[in-house]
């Protein structure tokens, strides 16, 4: 019986971070982080140059999470 109860509870939570992360996703469009590209040692000095890539996500896909994140929580009520 406790199986049954967790492999609920585990569908209602992916259910969820699938809604929350679908509509970050639309909100943001993407998001961006910093990469190392060129970086430099003269003697004791280090120098770097840090440039910021962004990852857009499609707007399908956004829609595409919240669709999924809901039927998973529709499928976890109806069991």
């Amino acid at each position: 019986m406790l199986i049954g109860e967790n492999k609920m509870n585990a569908q209602k939570i992916a259910g969820i971070l699938l809604i929350v992360a679908g509509a970050l996703a639309l909100a943001y469009g993407g998001f961006s982080y910093p990469k190392e590209t060129h970086t430099a040692d003269v003697g004791p000095l280090h120098l770097s140059i840090d440039e910021k890539e962004r990852v857009n996500v499609p707007v399908w896909a956004g829609l595409g999470a919240i669709l999924v994140g809901g039927l998973l929580l529709v499928v976890t009520r109806k069991s």
